[in-house]
């Protein structure tokens, strides 16, 4: 039998995601299921038995399966990685607990700054030094590199770092000590750090090396797991790995620097929002991912997701630097706990949602697994009336509606006085609130005004959180894409193979300086050219070089695309660009200071596999006609609203709100004043009404459904 068939797959802290697309018919069928926290693999391959049944399709006609997984950056959260060991610098061995010298809460005098990876009983310090430039000054000390060696061999560890002072300038020291280590240890996990992330800033990059030490050995273990089982099933094709700048590269390479995919299912959200939203013509947006554990936000420029090279996991606080520091080329995402199973609860008097999330296990009290704690999935389906519990998963999967609705009085509504109604509302607010805080930290915060895009909504809750959102923001448009419920696992399937490669190169921006960075980039291109190979050879290719600048004496920096090295004014146009991305981001330039850069990045990305939305084949008119009591703080409490299934809306229906659009896999929420269109792929752009005080209208809500 032909390969016709692709597979995205994307796991998620409550739900597993599935999308598979037929090359021959253009068709896309979609599956959800609840992940398994203890081994999500066991989800994944269910998942995808079950929607190859549900397709009447064999594993062996699957030329494609493409993965995207939170399993790095949720092993660095939970604590679960290997043993890991770290080798640094004679005199640096107190790095990674110094950290950076930031107080990122001034006023909170419980503020803490996050716990190690690695214990300072297993960081080891190597007599070793080398000049920034990478001139040696003291040379390796071979007899202590072997007692180190001989030390590590006695406490078990699974997986070492090496992380020595400027070796990306020269790796000769690093090189020699990474293969004494592999020599005694043959079966742990080593990480170089001029290989891991051969950048400037010596405590950055050692806690990329840590991180890519202290998830490996599960990282590789997963993959080789999930491998053997697809091939058990009779899959012959080729597996795929997200990356967190959202390309696709192979199981082996991701083994060796599994950093590379923290955030792969986020980001291919991401990418799927910034296609959907170019196919309708808008270039300028914010993407809003909201699953059922967290809530991410990220800016879309035009046409393309916002990226950074340096980002955190475990972020405490919505500011960098509160986090485990990963240097990286990625989606530039703000994650919160705000899904739709955050768990609700009152503090000081008031309703607080999340970081807390029930997950799929015991998950929200209304899927009946023995959650015992009011969650926004308990509000949003129980008692408000924006999700279907008759249709919740196309109707796969009953709900305890009785169970839902005690805990939301219980836990919410008795402490606070209030009625069914005003409890689940003030959940729902809450979390909005706190997703509202996350959208201005990527769009304010780097120098855009939200008023001026367009929000795309997606993730299993997102599309019922997502007009609320937008007035408050004060954001004119929503688009809520053709399978937004599982947005993430359809964003895999148009992902492209990508590759980035970086090297540190500090250089002033005079004649020499950008001469010297131009000869630099044909070398790496060919590096990138044949790192590409190893994923995909057939297909065009892009290959862009950008660099990382700066004022000299400044610590942060902005990438900007590197002009065409023909340009006859080549620094002057080089300056330029990046006042202008500068200008941008902070406010102001300053045309009398030395701009500088401190590395250069060469992209190469191959064109992705064939792939469209399945068109809009609706009937003229839908079949049924559905209303149920919503409830809508503008209309002081329940109205009745019409429902529509989003599969019987055909291209160029006009309906306004209140209005409820479902599919399987989520529900769009249009409030009075709203009104949306869908399209002839089936995506819905709404135009969001005026503005209302939501919190004062609350006062005169009565009464339950």
């Amino acid at each position: 039998m032909s390969a016709r068939y692709r597979v995205g797959v994307d796991i998620g802290g409550t739900f597993t995601d599935f999308a598979l697309h037929d090359a021959t018919t253009g068709a896309v069928h979609v599956w959800k299921r609840l992940s398994t926290p203890s081994d999500p693999s066991i989800a994944a391959l269910q998942g995808i038995d079950e929607l190859l049944a549900a397709a009447g399709a064999q594993m062996s006609e699957v030329r494609e399966v493409i993965h995207g997984t939170t399993i790095g950056a949720n092993t660095v959260i939970e604590r679960k990685g290997a043993r890991t060991a770290l080798l640094v610098t004679d005199g640096f061995r107190d790095l990674l607990t110094m950290q950076r010298p930031l107080r990122y809460s001034t006023y909170d005098l419980w503020f803490d700054r996050h716990q190690p990876l690695v214990p300072r009983n297993v960081v080891f310090a190597v007599p070793e030094r080398l000049r920034h430039d990478g001139e040696v000054l003291t040379e390796l000390d071979g007899a202590a590199v072997e007692r180190i060696v001989a030390e590590l061999q006695t406490l078990g560890v699974e997986s070492v770092a090496v992380a020595l002072l400027h070796s990306y300038a020269e790796p000769s020291h690093e090189r020699r000590v990474g293969e004494s280590v592999a020599s005694a240890l043959p079966e742990a996990s080593i990480s170089l750090s001029h290989e891991v992330a051969p950048i400037i800033g010596e405590y950055e990059r050692t806690s990329t090396a840590v991180v890519n030490a202290y998830i490996q050995p599960r990282f590789r273990h997963y993959l080789d797991a999930l491998d053997g089982a697809l091939r058990a099933r009779g899959f012959t094709g080729e597996l795929f790995i997200n990356q967190g700048n959202g390309g696709l590269t192979t199981p082996e390479k991701v083994a060796r620097f599994p950093i590379r995919a923290l955030e792969s299912g986020p980001a291919a959200g991401v990418s799927l929002a910034a296609w959907v939203g170019g196919t309708i013509g808008r270039t300028e947006m914010v993407a809003f991912d909201m699953g059922g554990t967290t809530a991410k936000a990220c800016l879309i420029e035009h046409g393309s997701p916002r990226m950074e090279r340096l980002f955190d996991v475990d972020q405490t606080l919505m500011r960098r630097g509160t986090g485990v520091p990963v240097v990286t080329p990625t989606v530039d995402l703000i994650e919160i706990g705000g899904g739709c199973g955050s768990i609700a609860r009152v503090g000081l008097g008031i309703i607080e949602v999340g970081p807390q999330s029930a997950g799929a296990d015991p998950g929200p009290v209304c899927y009946g697994g023995g959650g015992e704690a009011a969650t926004v999935t308990d509000a949003n389906v129980v008692v408000l009336g924006y999700l279907n519990p008759d249709y919740f998963l196309a109707g796969k999967m009953e709900l305890d509606i009785e169970s839902a609705r005690r805990a939301i009085v219980a836990q919410i509504g008795e402490p606070l006085e209030l009625d069914a109604a005003a409890a689940a509302w003030g959940i729902h607010e809450a979390v909005t609130s706190n997703m509202e805080h996350a959208i201005r930290s990527v769009t304010i915060e780097r120098g855009s005004d939200p008023r001026e895009l367009t929000l795309v909504a997606f993730g299993g809750a997102g599309p019922s959180h997502a007009a609320r959102l937008a007035r408050n923001l004060g954001i004119g448009e929503v688009l809520f894409p053709a399978a937004a419920g599982i947005a993430s696992a359809v964003g895999l399937l148009q992902a492209a193979p990508r590759v980035d490669l970086a090297r540190s190169v500090v250089s002033p921006i005079d004649d020499q300086g950008v001469a010297s960075i131009a000869a630099i980039a044909p070398e790496l291109a060919e590096q990138v050219d044949a790192m590409l190979d190893g994923v995909r050879t057939e297909g065009e290719r892009t290959v862009t070089p950008r660099v990382d600048m700066q004022y000299a004496g400044q610590g942060y920096v902005i990438e900007v695309e590197f002009p065409d090295p023909d340009e006859p004014d080549l620094d002057g146009s080089l300056r330029a660009r990046f006042e202008k991305e500068y200008a941008a981001m902070y406010g102001y330039s300053d045309n009398t200071a030395q701009p500088r850069v401190t590395a250069i990045t060469v992209t190469g990305v191959i064109e992705p596999a064939p792939f469209e939305l399945p068109e809009n084949r609706a009937p003229a008119v839908p079949d049924r006609q559905e209303h149920r009591d919503v409830f809508f703080p503008e209309a002081a409490g329940y109205v009745s609203t019409a429902i529509h299934r989003r599969d019987e809306l055909p291209s160029g229906t006009r309906v306004e709100g209140p209005a409820v659009i479902e599919d399987g896999q989520c529900a769009v929420l249009l409030l009075p004043g709203d009104v949306a269109t869908v399209d002839e792929h089936r995506n819905v752009l709404a135009v969001i009404g005026d503005s209302s005080d939501a919190g004062e209208l609350l006062n005169t809500t009565t009464g339950e459904a």
